[in-house]
């Protein structure tokens, strides 16, 4: 007798961190992971050491900060004849220390490139597959971050998000402009901002295609995974601490385990199917704690602005 299909999700970044976490719950959920990372021999010895078992997974190359990567990345899911029936954006990049911009092959800034138009990219076209998919529950999820929000604790820290009116990406986006706001380089803003895209990407998604598809679509902050190789950029003093900080003063340490954990439930699990939600589990970690739709920042619930920041990802991607 022919055994059920698999559900199939994407995760991008999962070679490490958060994304290794919940793509390794996933399979344990009985899913198939297709594994989008830019080393694939990194990946490979990732899933194996968390113990997932052959055939739970594929892997697929990508590098978000190449838009023709995320475009070869898509003919390659399509050429092995795989359904997709979530998406989950994941990957990014934090460089704070850096004194000057990095740049995409495309000529945009490199933080902004990878953490956000990459996955806008990836989001578009593969919307088509979700669409596609005969899957009763369709999810489509971004990653978000506490650093988003000014009124939160962990985004009060400057510098502050703010994507003022989006004379950088307005202009082109492209040397000598480097940040989204047409300001001057600041490579821990670059981030945020691009974070702050990210939700804006959802709000927009579910705005002009969760009446007509069904598809649910939502972001998370899963909690303040200290030790995630996101921080591998940072000075090693700081890797050192933060975790400890996190763990015996502020009360916001999650594992990387526990992190994965809550991006699977977010996207298997019946009660997150609330498309254009925000789920949190808050800052200070109590046990058995649960979760909750958080409010966004201002700029990050800006409908107009949302509507803008769309209008002109799509243009810089090529896609308008």
């Amino acid at each position: 007798m022919e055994q059920p299909r698999k559900s199939t999700v994407v995760i991008t970044g999962a070679s490490s961190g958060v994304g290794l976490y919940g793509a390794k719950a996933l399979a344990q959920r009985g899913w198939h992971v297709v594994m989008a990372c830019r080393d694939l021999e990194k990946a490979q010895k990732a899933a194996e050491t968390v113990g997932m078992p052959q055939g739970s997974y594929t892997l697929i190359h990508i590098d978000l900060g190449s838009l023709q990567s995320v475009r070869r990345f898509v003919e390659n899911f399509r050429a092995r004849g795989l359904s997709l029936d979530a998406l989950v954006c994941n990957a990014a990049i934090y460089m704070p220390l850096l004194k000057e911009p990095l740049r995409s092959p495309e000529g945009y800034e490199l933080t902004v490139t990878t953490n956000h138009l990459g996955h806008f990219l990836l989001c578009k076209i593969m919307l088509e597959d979700l669409k596609r998919s005969s899957y009763r529950d369709r999810r489509l999820v971004i990653l978000g971050t506490v650093t988003h929000n000014p009124d939160e604790l962990g985004g009060k820290i400057p510098p502050q998000p703010d994507l003022g009116n989006l004379d950088g990406f307005a202009a082109g986006f492209k040397e000598p402009i480097s940040m989204i706001d047409g300001k001057e380089f600041e490579p821990v803003k670059a981030y945020k901002d691009s974070k702050v895209c990210n939700i804006l990407t959802v709000r927009e998604l579910h705005r002009r295609y969760h009446d007509s598809t069904g598809i649910t679509f939502t972001s998370l902050y899963p909690g303040c995974v200290a030790e995630t190789p996101l921080f591998r950029n940072h000075y090693p003093l700081f890797q050192t601490l933060f975790p400890l900080f996190q763990k015996y003063i502020t009360g916001g340490y999650v594992s990387q385990e526990l992190a994965g954990e809550r991006v699977a439930a977010v996207v298997a699990d019946p009660e997150y199917r609330q498309s254009g939600a925000y789920w949190s589990w808050g800052n200070r970690q109590k046990k058995d704690r649960k979760s909750f739709v958080q409010k966004v920042s201002p700029q990050a619930r800006d409908d107009e602005k949302a509507e803008r920041m769309w209008e002109m990802s799509a243009k810089l991607v090529g896609l308008a």
